[in-house]
């Protein structure tokens, strides 16, 4: 958490300070852009899922935005260990999924104006809507009292040194129960490409996503119906 804070100060500062320049050359114009990315964040892993946006524009400095992040995500004390057998990893202590499909409506208020090759495009980014949380079973693959090794949902009765790692890709997402919820996204969206057809950049925010019920992702751990969660977001893109 705190190295990200760390990440969003510096992106600020410097993409504040080439902001400047840019404003001093006539900016151009477009109506639409379709955007597509790859987020990290707090509540999810290396890669915590994919982001993908419409937006046209309503006048000069407001954008309409349609969007749908596709996310999986962790609870706060989730922690790998590799199995005593295999040295394949696994999650400790987890029996759940949370995949979150979130959709979007919002506006981005463009607050910086990009030239035409060169400086940054900066918005600020508002967008609320619904949440649809697929609680998928996790599974493991473990050893029984012979030679033989089973896979099901982890459960408290699994004994960590019979465990071999996990399950197998998707094992469990037929067996999902849905969870409705809502989600709320705050963020500054800085588009940094060269060419006008084309848009590359990043976004930096803040996302609340909340359900209307406790959601169990370890049966030992507190269950949580809110995940608020700091992001970055790498995007590409095309517009006109």
């Amino acid at each position: 958490m705190r190295g990200l804070k760390h990440i969003i100060f510096l992106i600020l500062l410097i993409s504040m300070s080439v902001t400047g320049y840019g404003q001093t050359q006539d900016s151009y114009e477009y109506q639409s852009e379709f955007t597509w990315g790859i987020s990290k964040n707090t509540s999810g892993g290396l890669i915590g899922g994919f982001v993908f946006k419409k937006a046209r524009k309503l006048n000069d400095r407001v954008l309409e935005t349609f969007g749908l992040e596709i996310m999986n995500v962790k609870h706060p004390q989730e922690v790998r260990r590799s199995s005593n057998i295999t040295g394949n990893f696994y999650i400790f202590g987890k029996n759940n999924y949370l995949y979150a499909f979130r959709f979007q409506y919002g506006r981005d208020l463009i607050l910086y104006k990009k030239a035409p090759h060169q400086g940054v495009e900066i918005k600020a980014v508002f967008a609320a809507g619904p949440s649809l949380g697929l609680v998928a079973p996790y599974y493991v693959e473990y050893s029984d009292t012979g030679f033989l090794t089973l896979r099901d949902q982890y459960s408290l009765a699994i004994p960590p040194d019979q465990i071999w790692g996990t399950g197998r890709l998707f094992e469990g997402v037929g067996q999902s129960e849905v969870a409705l919820g809502g989600n709320l996204k705050a963020a500054l969206n800085f588009e940094t490409g060269a060419i006008k057809s084309s848009v590359v950049g990043f976004e930096v925010g803040f996302l609340l996503d909340a359900y209307a019920k406790q959601i169990e992702l370890m049966p030992s751990a507190k269950k949580y119906a809110a995940y608020p969660t700091l992001f970055i977001t790498l995007f590409y893109g095309s517009r006109k």
